[in-house]
C-alpha cells in the first residue's frame, strides 16, 4: 500500500514493516502501517468495538470518532507518530499507535527516546493474541526509530491489557497515578522477552498445523462428476479412511439437481453449505484457484490444501502466481499446504483424515512424516507400510509456499501422538530457525532428516526460497549440532525411524550380537566397528538353534550389564532334506518378543535373511499404543525441556518414556538391577515403559547403521541435558566497546555494501581486542628490507610470499623457515625471487619463527540464511583436499569448542598420535571461543580466517589472519514474529 501525497515525502511508506503473522488460534493476519487511505476502514472498525473497550481506550464514553480523530489516527510521519493495524480480509481487527514524547509527556521529536503507546482490539478477536503480536511489531518499529521506552496508561479494570504488557518479557516499571496504572517498558530485548516471543510463535504455528490436520469438516473443491481425476480421488480416499467429520463435494459444474456424490452432499459453491467448513482441498486448474480461494475466504475456511500444479515449478511467471496465492490466502487468515501438494493424513482415531492422493491410509502409529516431494512421499508411505510401521501424521507440502518443515517441527514438538519426526527436505527457507526448532524438538523426541538437492547449489523447481551457499558438509555438521539425525537416503530414514519409534534409546555403544549364522554375525560385527560401535564377539547359536534357544540367548544378553543393545541375526532353518524351512517366522518372532518383554529394557534389532513372516510378525507388536503422558521429575512436577525459560509454562510436548526414550544404563551387578544415568529431562518417577515393536532389517549394515544413529542421538540427548556455557574469563579479557569503535571507524559513515578486507595491521588490532594475538610480519620488498626486518624481529625468522596465488602454499617454495642469520636470509630471498618471480609480484614478508607444533586453520563466516559458522581443521591437505573440517554455529560454548577439535578425522594428530607430543588443546579451545565471541558480538565481521594457527605442546601462535568487514546482514530471527514471504 503506497502513501498519498499528503504524507511527508522524506518519510516514505515503510513497506518493510508489513508482515503476515500467525495468531494464537492458528489463523493468520496481516500487520501493516496505517495510511490516509484507511479512514473508512478505521471508522468501520471502531463501530464494531464494544462500549467497554472504547472506555478502556479513551478513559471515558466515546461512542464514535470525530473527523479530527480519524485524521489524527490515519496521518503519521512514520518517525514520531506511527500507527499499525492488523487486518483480515482487508478489514481492521486491531490497531496500535505510538507518539514520541519528552520528559514532560508532551509531543516531541528525536532525540527524545520515549513514546506513549495505546492499543485497541475488536472484541470478537480478543483472546487471539492480536495485542501481543502488535506489541512485538510496534516495539521493533520504535527501536528502529530510536525509541527506547514505551509509556502506557491503563485503567485498573483493563486486566487483559495489563496482562499483555506484563507477559511481554520486557523490563518494566509500574505505578498507580490518578486512578490509572502507569506502565513503562524498556524496549531492549531480553532473554525473557525473546523466550516469550518464541514460545508464542511455537504455540501459534503448532496450532495452525493442528487446525489443518484435525478439521471438523472438509470440502473437496473440484470434485469430478465422473470417477477418476484428482478431486474425485481425494474424496474417495477421505471416505475410505473413515473421516470422522463432515465431507462435502464442491464443483461449480455440478448440475443444479445433484444433491449427493458418493454419498456426501454436493454443492456448486461453498456459499451453498450451511455449516462451517474448516479445511478445503483445492483440485482445480491453476487459473481457477484464485476464485476458489476467495470463495473459501469469504465463508470462513480455516486452511487450504492446494493440489493444483502450474506454479513456481513452471518458472518466473508461475512463481509470481504462487506469491499471489499466498498473499490472497493469508489476507483471509488461512494457511496453505502446497501448491502442487500430494496431500495430508492424520491417523488419530478421533480424526481418520486421508486428504491425499495416497490410495491407502497408513496404519495408526507413532511416526510423523513431512516431505517436500510427492514422489518421495509415495515411496516413504509404501516403505513404511511394507515394514509394518504406522504413522501419526503425514504432510506432503509440494512447493511449500507457506506451511514448511519448520511448521511441522513446531507441531511435532507438541503432538502427543508423535514419537519420531521424519522429514524429507529439498530446501531450507530459514536455516537459523530450523536449527533452533530442531534442537528443541530433538531434546524430547528424535528428528530424522534426509536433505535432497544437496550438491546442486540451487533450489528445486517450485521452491522460491533463498539459496544458501553453505556446503552440504557444513549443513550436515550444523544439523548434528542441533541433535538432528541426518541420513543420506529415504531407506536409511525408514530404517532409523522404525528403530527409534519402536525401541528405547541405547545407554551406550556396547552391542551384543547373537544368531544362528556365524557368517552373518561376523558381518554384523564388522559393520558395528565401521560405525564406531563397540560390539562384543558374536555368539553363534548354530544352525540347529530353535526359537527357544533364541529366546534364552536374547534374555541372557539383555540381562548382561556390559551391553547396551542387542542385534539378533537369523537365517532360515535347513530341514533334513536340505531345503530351507521358512514357516517358523511367527514362532521366532514370538520368542524374541517374549524375551524383550521379560528382560531389562534395551533396544533390540533383528537382521534376517529370507525368513518368511518374521518381519511381519515382529511388526505385529503394533506401535499404536495410547499416547503417553509427560514424565515428571522426582519432585512430581512436569519435566521442562532443555532451554525452557525459568518460570515459563512447561511445553506440552511429550518426552517419550516408551519407544524413543532412553534405556537406563546398568551396572555390572545382578541381572535386573539398574542404575539410571538418564538426564533429569527424561527422568520419570515411574519405571520406563517396555520397548514396542522390534524392527527387522534384510541386511546387517542397515540394522547397524540405524543402531549407530540411535547411539549418537542418545549421547547428544545426554549432553543436551547439561548444555555448555561461555567461560566468564572472556568477559574480563575482551574489549567489546573498543572493537565496536574500531569497526565503525574502519567501515566509515557510508560503508560499501560489498564490504572491505582489512590490512594485516588492521586485522591484528581488531583481533587483539578479543585477546587473539597475531604474530607481526614486516614487508620485505628487497633483500635489505628483509635483513632490517629480521634484525628488528630477532632470529630465527621465516620468509613468506603473500601474493594471493602463493598464500599458504609452502609446497610451491614460497615459504622458507628457520633462517638463523643474515646469510641464510639473503640466500633464501634470492632463491625465492629466482624461482617464483619479482618481489613486487611475490609481496614477501618476514616473520619471527613460532614454536613447532601442529598447523591448524580456524575460520568464521556469516551466511545470510544460516548465520555465523565456526570452522576448524588441520591446515593444508586434510582440510583443503580431503574436506576434513568440523563446523559449529555461533555462539559456541565450551562444549562446542571441545567437540569441534575432536570431531575431525585427523584429531588424533592433536592428542599424541604415533608417539608425538600432545598439543595444547585447551589453548586451541580458548581461541575458538574468542573468535566465536568476536563474530557474535559484531555481525559486521562477516569472515575471519586464522591460518596457520600453530598449536604447540605449550600455547599456540596465530601466524596469519584475514578479516573482512561489511554492513551486517539482517537478522530476521531476532525481530518480531512473521511468516516468510518468498
Amino acid at each position: 500500500m503506497e502513501p498519498t501525497p499528503e504524507q511527508s515525502p522524506h518519510h516514505a511508506y515503510p513497506d518493510h514493516w508489513e508482515a503476515d503473522v500467525v495468531l494464537r488460534d492458528g489463523g493468520t493476519a496481516r500487520i501493516r502501517p496505517i495510511t490516509t487511505d484507511d479512514a473508512e476502514r478505521l471508522v468501520s472498525f471502531y463501530e464494531q468495538v464494544s462500549d467497554e473497550s472504547k472506555y478502556y481506550r479513551f478513559f471515558a464514553p466515546y461512542p464514535r470518532l470525530s473527523d479530527r480523530d480519524v485524521h489524527r489516527f490515519t496521518h503519521h510521519d512514520y518517525v514520531d507518530r506511527v500507527g499499525l493495524a492488523v487486518t483480515i480480509g482487508g478489514e481492521f481487527i486491531g490497531t496500535v499507535r505510538f507518539d514520541r514524547i519528552n520528559e514532560q509527556g508532551r509531543p516531541a521529536s528525536a532525540p527524545a527516546d520515549e513514546a506513549e503507546v495505546a492499543f485497541l482490539v475488536q472484541d470478537a478477536h480478543q483472546g487471539r493474541g492480536v495485542a501481543s503480536a502488535l506489541l512485538e511489531h510496534i516495539a521493533a518499529v520504535a527501536r528502529e526509530r530510536g525509541i527506547r521506552r514505551f509509556a502506557a496508561e491503563v485503567l485498573p479494570a483493563n486486566n487483559k491489557m495489563i496482562k499483555v504488557f506484563r507477559d511481554a518479557g520486557y523490563t518494566q516499571q509500574r505505578s498507580f497515578e490518578d486512578g490509572s496504572v502507569h506502565l513503562t517498558l524498556d524496549l531492549e530485548p531480553t532473554e525473557k522477552s525473546l523466550a516469550v516471543q518464541r514460545g508464542r510463535e511455537q504455540r501459534a504455528e503448532a496450532r495452525s498445523v493442528q487446525r489443518l490436520l484435525a478439521p471438523g469438516s472438509v470440502a473437496v473443491i473440484g470434485t469430478g462428476r465422473t470417477p477418476g481425476g484428482v478431486g474425485r480421488t481425494v474424496l474417495r480416499n477421505l471416505l475410505a479412511a473413515g473421516f470422522t467429520g463432515r465431507t462435502y463435494a464442491v464443483n461449480r459444474a455440478f448440475d443444479e439437481g445433484l444433491a449427493t456424490l458418493d454419498g456426501v452432499p454436493a454443492h456448486r459453491s461453498l456459499g451453498e453449505i450451511d455449516e462451517q467448513v474448516d479445511l478445503a482441498v483445492i483440485a482445480v486448474p491453476a487459473h481457477r484457484v484464485p476464485e476458489a480461494v476467495a470463495d473459501c475466504g469469504e465463508h470462513g475456511v480455516q486452511g487450504l490444501v492446494v493440489l493444483s500444479a502450474g506454479y513456481a515449478e513452471r518458472g518466473s511467471a508461475g512463481r509470481e502466481l504462487q506469491r499471489e496465492l499466498v498473499r490472497q490466502a493469508r489476507s483471509y487468515g488461512m494457511r496453505i499446504i502446497g501448491p502442487n501438494a500430494f496431500g495430508i493424513i492424520n491417523t488419530a482415531e478421533s480424526v481418520r483424515l486421508n486428504a491425499s492422493l495416497a490410495p491407502e491410509s497408513p496404519a495408526r502409529g507413532r511416526i510423523g512424516l513431512f516431505t517436500q516431494s510427492g514422489a518421495i512421499g509415495i515411496a516413504l508411505l509404501s516403505g513404511l507400510h511394507r515394514r509394518g510401521a504406522g504413522l501419526s501424521s503425514f504432510i506432503s507440502a509440494g512447493n511449500r509456499a507457506d506451511v514448511s518443515g519448520n511448521d511441522f517441527l513446531q507441531y511435532s514438538f507438541e503432538d502427543p501422538d508423535t514419537d519420531v519426526a521424519l522429514l524429507y527436505l529439498e530446501s531450507l527457507g530459514n536455516p537459523r530457525k530450523f536449527t533452533r526448532l530442531a534442537r528443541r524438538t530433538a531434546a524430547v523426541k528424535p528428528v530424522v532428516v534426509v536433505k535432497g538437492a544437496r550438491h546442486s547449489g540451487t533450489n528445486p523447481p517450485g521452491h522460491a526460497v533463498p539459496v544458501s551457499r553453505i556446503p552440504d558438509a557444513t549443513v550436515s555438521a550444523l544439523m548434528r549440532q542441533a541433535g538432528v539425525i541426518r541420513v543420506d537416503t529415504v531407506t536409511e530414514m525408514v530404517d532409523a525411524g522404525l528403530l527409534l519409534a519402536g525401541q528405547l534409546l541405547p545407554a551406550g555403544p556396547r552391542v551384543a550380537i547373537l544368531g544362528n549364522s556365524e557368517s552373518l554375525g561376523l558381518l554384523t560385527y564388522d559393520a558395528c566397528l565401521a560405525e564406531g560401535l563397540r560390539p562384543r564377539p558374536p555368539r553363534d547359536l548354530t544352525t540347529a538353534a530353535s526359537p527357544q534357544d533364541f529366546r534364552d540367548a536374547l534374555a541372557e544378553a539383555l540381562a548382561d550389564g556390559t551391553c547396551d543393545a542387542v542385534i539378533v541375526t537369523a537365517i532360515p532353518w535347513v530341514g533334513e532334506n536340505g531345503e530351507a524351512e521358512t514357516g517358523d517366522g511367527e514362532v521366532l518372532a514370538a520368542a524374541l518378543r517374549g524375551a524383550a518383554a521379560g528382560g531389562p529394557a534395551k533396544p533390540v534389532a533383528v537382521v534376517h535373511v529370507e525368513i518368511g513372516g518374521l518381519a511381519e510378525a515382529l511388526a505385529a507388536a503394533s506401535s499404536t499404543a495410547a499416547p503417553r503422558t509427560r514424565p515428571t521429575t522426582l519432585a512430581g512436577r512436569p519435566a521442562a525441556a532443555p532451554g525452557a525459560p525459568t518460570g515459563a509454562a512447561p511445553p506440552t510436548a511429550t518426552a517419550p518414556t516408551g519407544p524413543g526414550a532412553e534405556a537406563p544404563a546398568e551396572t555390572a551387578g545382578a541381572a535386573g538391577t539398574t542404575e539410571t544415568t538418564e538426564p533429569a529431562e527424561t527422568e520419570a518417577a515411574a519405571p520406563p515403559a517396555r520397548p514396542g515393536r522390534i524392527p527387522a532389517y534384510p541386511a546387517a549394515e542397515r540394522a547397524v547403521r540405524a543402531m549407530a544413529e540411535a547411539v549418537k542421538y542418545a549421547q547428544w540427548r545426554r549432553q543436551a541435558a547439561t548444555p555448555g556455557k561461555v567461560p566468564e574469563f572472556l568477559d574480563e579479557t575482551t574489549d567489546e566497546p573498543g572493537a565496536a569503535a574500531l569497526i565503525d571507524t574502519l567501515l566509515g559513515t557510508a560503508p560499501d555494501p560489498r564490504g572491505r578486507p582489512l590490512t594485516h595491521d588492521e586485522a591484528r588490532e581488531l583481533l587483539g581486542r578479543y585477546g587473539i594475538p597475531v604474530r607481526p610480519t614486516l614487508p620485505a620488498p628487497d633483500p635489505e628490507a628483509a635483513v632490517a626486518a629480521a634484525a628488528r624481529l630477532g632470529y630465527p625468522v621465516a620468509l613468506k610470499t603473500t601474493a594471493p596465488h602463493l598464500r599458504h602454499r609452502a609446497d610451491l617454495g614460497g615459504v622458507r623457515l628457520d633462517l638463523t642469520d643474515e646469510d641464510a636470509l639473503r640466500r633464501a630471498y634470492a632463491e625465492v625471487t629466482e624461482l617464483l618471480g619479482k618481489p613486487a609480484e611475490l609481496l614477501p614478508v618476514v616473520q619471527s619463527m613460532a614454536p613447532r607444533g601442529v598447523d591448524t586453520v580456524v575460520r568464521a563466516s556469516i551466511d545470510a540464511a544460516a548465520g555465523a559458522v565456526l570452522s576448524f581443521g588441520l591446515a593444508g591437505a586434510p582440510s583443503e583436499l580431503l574436506g576434513d573440517t568440523a563446523h559449529r554455529l555461533v555462539p559456541a560454548t565450551d562444549r562446542d569448542a571441545a567437540e569441534l577439535i575432536r570431531s575431525i578425522k585427523a584429531a588424533p594428530v592433536l592428542f599424541g598420535w604415533r608417539g608425538s607430543a600432545p598439543v595444547d588443546t585447551p589453548a586451541l579451545e580458548e581461541l575458538l571461543l574468542r573468535l566465536s565471541r568476536l563474530v557474535d558480538d559484531h555481525p559486521e565481521v562477516v569472515s575471519v580466517a586464522l591460518e596457520p594457527v600453530v598449536v604447540a605442546p605449550q600455547g599456540l601462535t596465530v601466524l596469519g589472519a584475514t578479516v573482512r568487514l561489511a554492513p551486517p546482514p539482517p537478522r530476521g530471527d531476532l525481530g518480531p514474529r512473521r511468516l516468510p514471504n518468498y
